[in-house]
């Protein structure tokens, strides 16, 4: 972009959480009970829709976690950055700021992967818990087979857990609600879904993504885009990072 030249980009939910290092200008958030980025920003589950306004040089980093990626790195509850876009220097102050001046002095791409995977590599080091991860990681595979479908009393089942524990597991782990999470699925695999469908008439691509009925599908995709079905598809292309080739 030109110095002066704005965009608005449109951030939806795509369950996945991010690390991203804005390398030049750091966008402006929009429509967010936050008002500004940093220069380096783990992005937590989000409830909606959110804007960035890019000006001028934006050069970015980002790391999509898995699922329960996150947690396998940083040591709290993933629930506390729950629609929420934390500086990692309130996390990790001194090993922040350290790969930040590295990346900054960083000639390529690649050596820039480098930095990204030792210091990530040195994080799980030190993580020492990781009780939930094999019931984690079979809990999101169910869901992803289901496409979002699925009862959250069989999820818990198969985990060994009660409900509740189960739910607070899930919190804990991959940091919001199984029932929010599956909400979001079920929204991305009807992106790629049309991506693949792309002439499907709107009341068969909500029957096949199940979705109660067309005014179901309608109010999730204003709640998650902010837009109606019709003027996402007419605007946007309907890719998913979840279910991304």
């Amino acid at each position: 972009m030109n110095p002066g030249e704005e965009h608005i980009q449109r951030i939806i939910p795509n369950g996945l959480m991010e690390l991203t290092f804005y390398l030049g200008a750091c966008p402006q958030l929009l429509n967010h009970h936050q008002e500004s980025i940093e220069k380096t920003v783990i992005s937590g589950h989000c409830k909606g829709y959110h804007d960035l306004m890019v000006t001028g040089n934006l050069q970015m980093f980002s790391v999509s976690f898995k699922p329960q990626g996150a947690w396998m790195f940083f040591d709290l509850p993933m629930s506390e950055l729950y629609n929420c876009i934390v500086p990692v220097r309130d996390l990790l102050k001194e090993e922040i700021a350290k790969l930040e001046e590295e990346l900054h002095e960083a000639i390529d791409f690649q050596d820039k992967v480098i930095l990204i995977e030792a210091f990530l590599i040195a994080l799980l080091k030190k993580k020492t818990n990781f009780y939930h991860e094999k019931r984690m990681v079979d809990s999101i595979g169910l869901i992803n087979q289901k496409h979002g479908i699925a009862e959250i009393d069989a999820l818990a089942s198969q985990a060994c857990l009660s409900r509740k524990q189960y739910e607070r597991t899930f919190q804990e782990c991959v940091g919001t609600s199984p029932k929010q999470f599956m909400r979001v699925v079920r929204f991305q695999h009807s992106l790629h879904f049309r991506r693949m469908n792309s002439h499907l008439r709107l009341t068969d691509l909500a029957y096949e993504c199940g979705f109660f009925d067309q005014s179901h599908m309608i109010n999730e995709y204003k709640d998650l885009s902010g837009k109606t079905p019709s003027q996402y598809f007419a605007e946007c292309e309907p890719y998913s990072d979840y279910f991304a080739e």
